[in-house]
């Protein structure tokens, strides 16, 4: 039986993969490792999926100089994606594949595998279980990634492979440059190591069958909110938005108001903006929005989106790393203003603080963390701009008594 007539036709496999003999059975195995990866996943297209879909080739390519670190990252600070924890539940080994390919054909020999601390021990098993059994020798140090929605930031990761603070470096040197104790570093999302497994089993035009022809391949997406079927399936890129919603997350397009893409530094999006998208980066771009790292999250009919996006917007308040003035002085202030807009309060004071903080935020911090949260408040006043003229005039589209 050959590889390709072995492998499950999805990352996820068919059923939990994290028992070595089951996953030879359902991937095969390991073709020997080489250097000719690096072309072989520029050739395939492989975008990033951690969330900016970057050219994984380009980056792989980047890489030089001694000693290289490469550190798989599953951190995933983002409350609403759950693809990485489940990822590593149920296909560790095909990450681990991953970073054992990608590890020769960069020549690294110190990697890192950065994951929630409930995950370690159980990863660690796996690690140790391959070099018992001679399936890998790639030395892999599982590290406990910290809490926090900033933590999975690039920078904010290598600090915290370094021993420091998992929090982001306002500093301008590229990690391929100098990263880890400044070595050149590359960080991949697992899920972006996982796909590197199956390319180096069957290639890039094997990869190439599935996606777009500028987006191949598939994704791992993350549905919450409205829907009748939460969780994470994997979806080929460029899916019809409104197939993953109805037949995918068991959605009643009726009952959607609105859809937040890419999580909480994504955007909201309105139902009939959707209609006619499809889940790639090229046909959201028209639209405003993006795929992000897989997050498609419901808002239904009977909820107010300026209360839900305040919350949002609270929390990402909170989760600020507090290093530079726009988190620690801007999104308290952005957090207040747009409370006091879903809740009715000096609604008029709240639309003009909201739009100054915005701008005040968007592009001055030390890192991404304000532009992501002025991209979110920026969607919320477009798509739900019927919700602001309604509390300007103290009631509510969703509570007809008035604002709460």
């Amino acid at each position: 039986m050959t590889a390709s007539t072995r492998l499950a036709d999805s990352l996820l496999g068919q059923d939990s993969t994290n028992d070595l003999r089951r996953h030879t059975q359902l991937y095969g195995a390991r073709p020997p490792a080489d250097q000719s990866l690096v072309e072989a996943v520029v050739r395939s297209g492989l975008l990033g999926h951690g969330g900016a879909a970057f050219p994984t080739g380009a980056k792989m390519r980047s890489i030089s100089g001694r000693k290289p670190v490469l550190i798989a990252n599953a951190a995933e600070g983002e409350p609403l994606s759950s693809k990485d924890s489940v990822l590593l539940d149920r296909s560790a080994h095909l990450v681990l594949d991953g970073i054992a390919a990608t590890a020769s054909a960069i020549r690294s020999s110190d990697c890192y595998l950065y994951a929630p601390a409930d995950r370690v021990d159980a990863v660690r098993r796996l690690v140790d279980d391959r070099r018992r059994t001679g399936w890998d020798r790639t030395a892999v140090q599982v590290i406990a990634s910290a809490p926090g929605f900033v933590s999975g930031e690039k920078s904010a990761v290598i600090s915290a492979i370094e021993g420091g603070p998992a929090l982001p470096r306002d500093k301008k040197t590229r990690a391929s440059a100098a990263g880890v104790r400044g070595r050149p570093t590359l960080v991949l999302n697992v899920e972006t190591l996982a796909h590197i497994a199956l390319i180096e089993r069957l290639g890039p035009q094997w990869f190439r069958s599935r996606g777009t022809a500028s987006e191949p391949g598939t994704m791992l997406v993350t549905y919450s909110g409205a829907v009748r079927r939460p969780g994470v399936a994997e979806v080929p890129l460029g899916t019809a938005i409104e197939e993953m919603l109805t037949h995918g997350a068991g959605v009643d397009l009726r009952s959607v108001r609105a859809v937040l893409l890419g999580g909480f530094h994504g955007t909201w999006v309105d139902r009939g903006s959707l209609l006619g998208h499809t889940m790639s980066q090229e046909s959201l771009a028209h639209i405003g929005s993006r795929p992000g790292a897989g997050v498609v999250h419901v808002l239904g009919t009977e909820t107010c989106g300026l209360l839900a996006t305040a919350d949002f917007v609270r929390y990402l308040a909170n989760e600020s790393a507090r290093q530079c003035g726009p988190c620690l002085n801007g999104l308290p202030r952005l957090a207040d203003a747009f409370s006091r807009l879903a809740t009715g309060q000096d609604v008029a004071t709240a639309i003009g603080d909201i739009e100054r903080y915005t701008r005040l935020v968007d592009g001055r911090g030390a890192c991404h963390h304000p532009d992501g949260t002025a991209r979110l408040v920026r969607s919320a006043m477009s798509v739900f701009a019927q919700d602001v003229h309604l509390h300007r005039l103290g009631t509510c589209e969703i509570h007809r008594g008035g604002t709460r």
